[in-house]
Formats: structure tokens, sequence, C-alpha cells
């Protein structure tokens, strides 16, 4: 596992703790939504970047 993609996974972590908090904010669906794609292209990508999958 190298450091690249644990700081990727690490973020979209973070970026998944900012869609819960936004959401319970009552803040706008189209940030929500934003927010949340982005952790989950962090999260997609730092799991396919691991050696697990060569």
């Amino acid at each position: 596992m190298n450091s690249f993609s644990t700081i990727l996974i690490v973020l979209g972590l973070f970026l998944a703790g900012g869609v819960y908090s936004f959401a319970k904010q009552k803040m706008p669906t189209s940030l929500i939504v934003l927010l949340s794609l982005g952790a989950a292209m962090c999260i997609f990508t730092g799991v396919l970047r691991l050696e697990v999958w060569n």
C-alpha cells in the first residue's frame, strides 16, 4: 500500500464526513451531491491504486 493511495482514501473519508455534516446542516442538495461525488471518486481511485489488484 503506497502513500498516495492512502492519502486518497483518507481524503475521501474526510469528504464523506463533510457530506454527513452538510446534510445535517441542511445545505443545498447540489453542494452535497458534488461533495459526495468527489468523496466517492477519491475512495474509488485510492482503492484501485492499491497494490493488491496487481
